[in-house]
């Protein structure tokens, strides 16, 4: 399978003729070959967006609308194609494909292609001296960066808010996982979106995402990926003034207060920690047990992790499917030892799996989980991204709150009780941009998303997302 990027409406190979390995993790075998793209192809695609602004953003919201519902309908169209994509590209289990990731992806045009219908602009009366009003406008080419673990979810995420507000898009999608983006140009050019309206370069962060960053005509840049990437970002595209939207890293508490739903908050639990194979930026992977159940949680909770399948991603059985590639699996492994050499005690899992027949070489790991150890320590305190999760016992408020907010990440957090004015109480006082209280991943399209500190600059969803890729114009009226 050979992808091509899609610049001006159109797939064609990348300038410099030169292509990347793309893996299958749950068989570890290369199936097929990406571009290895560079600054040419990131100035063809800025060329062919610059072009296509007028013709984007002169257009009623009303027609861009329509376009954008059409593009929602393709990808429910293609639903099975584009989860079996995905499966295959990301390691992760079919039937997650299928029921999470492409459905809130169409979701993701649906709810912005309908948003520009209802959104408002502010007036404010001066009396006898007149009043204000003020406009918002597209902005013009916006960078769209994307990582690997929910790829065409969050790839939408992006790019629906950006072209509903009438700007066009110079979008990288992960070079782990480009399929289904590379799929998303087809829809695109189905539903009748004008060609350089959306365009989508493959190859890596240090030529195409750089090149996305610096570019002098992308004024604003929305990237989703690891803090470290994102400080790279950041110090090249300040000095520019470019508008920034940075969605980082995270080291998730899950609080458990002893009220609460036992079973309720037992099966969210395991979810909530080993989701994607615990490679979502919300999964909460410091779990935090009030001491009273602190045993009983340890022995009920360890006994569900084990019984957590390991298999092939198209398997209906699997609930943990393979990592997304050896690198990652390798800096996963490399916490587990360290939390061992931190004095850590293994619970259940830590070790590799290894399937039969064709997906042997793949890239499996049983969900670990870990206690034993200090809230400072470094696996405590530094985000692994895998199904890796540690118990740790609390006894106060206060001392929950200080070991929750410990990290320098922010990104979500979340708290079961079943006092509610407890719940207020802790939930006000964790240092998270996203606080949920007895549930996990509840998603509403409408409330703002994202992290405080090191987890991020901005918010995504709803009408600030829409905001962001937008100017505010005041315009003064005297009479």
């Amino acid at each position: 399978m050979d992808i091509q990027n899609f610049i001006n409406g159109q797939y064609v190979d990348p300038a410099g003729g030169t292509w990347l390995d793309n893996y299958d993790p749950s068989r570890g075998k290369v199936y097929g070959r990406i571009p290895d793209s560079d600054e040419r192809d990131v100035q063809k695609a800025v060329d062919a967006a610059k072009a296509a602004f007028p013709i984007w953003s002169s257009m009623s919201a009303q027609q861009r609308s329509e376009i954008l519902i059409k593009v929602s309908k393709g990808i429910e169209a293609r639903l099975p194609e584009l989860a079996a994509a995905e499966s295959r590209d990301n390691g992760k289990p079919l039937k997650l494909a299928t029921r999470v990731d492409i459905p809130r992806a169409r979701d993701n045009f649906a709810f912005f292609a309908t948003a520009i219908l209802h959104d408002s602009s502010d007036t404010h009366d001066m009396g006898e001296s007149g009043f204000n009003y003020t406009l918002r406008r597209p902005i013009g080419v916006a960078g769209c960066i994307s990582p690997w673990n929910l790829p065409l979810y969050l790839f939408t995420w992006k790019i629906a808010p950006a072209l509903a507000s009438g700007n066009t898009v110079v979008a990288k999608p992960s070079e782990v996982t480009p399929v289904t983006a590379a799929l998303l140009g087809e829809i695109c050019n189905e539903a009748g979106m004008p060609a350089g309206v959306l365009n989508i370069i493959h190859g890596l962060g240090g030529k195409v995402g750089a090149a996305i960053t610096e570019h002098p005509e992308i004024p604003m840049l929305s990237f989703t990926g690891g803090t470290v990437t994102g400080q790279t970002i950041a110090r090249t595209a300040a000095p520019m003034f470019k508008k920034l939207s940075l969605e980082l890293g995270g080291k998730n508490p899950n609080i458990i207060f002893a009220d609460c739903d036992f079973d309720e908050m037992l099966k969210t639990t395991v979810q909530s920690s080993f989701a994607n194979q615990g490679q979502i930026c919300l999964c909460g992977s410091r779990i935090f047990i009030e001491r009273p159940i602190y045993e009983k949680f340890k022995e009920a909770f360890v006994e569900r992790v084990s019984q957590l399948t390991v298999g092939a991603p198209t398997d209906d059985n699997t609930k943990i499917g393979a990592l997304v590639s050896m690198p990652h699996l390798e800096k996963v492994e490399s916490y587990i030892k360290l939390a061992e050499e931190e004095g850590g005690t293994i619970l259940t899992g830590g070790e590799r799996v290894q399937l039969e027949g064709e997906f042997s070489e793949g890239y499996y790991l049983r969900p670990t989980v870990i206690e034993g150890l200090e809230y400072t320590c470094r696996t405590n305190q530094e985000e692994i991204f895998g199904p890796v999760v540690t118990l740790t016992p609390f006894d106060t408020e206060e001392e929950v709150l200080n070991m929750a907010n410990s990290t320098s990440y922010g990104l979500a957090a979340t708290i079961w009780t079943s006092d509610l004015k407890k719940a207020h109480r802790v939930g006000s006082k964790v240092e998270s941009g996203i606080v949920w209280v007895n549930c996990w991943l509840v998603r509403d399209l409408r409330t703002p998303f994202g992290g405080m500190k090191n987890s991020g600059v901005g918010r995504e969803g709803g009408f600030e997302a829409l905001h962001f890729f937008t100017e505010t114009r005041n315009i003064c009226i005297k009479l």
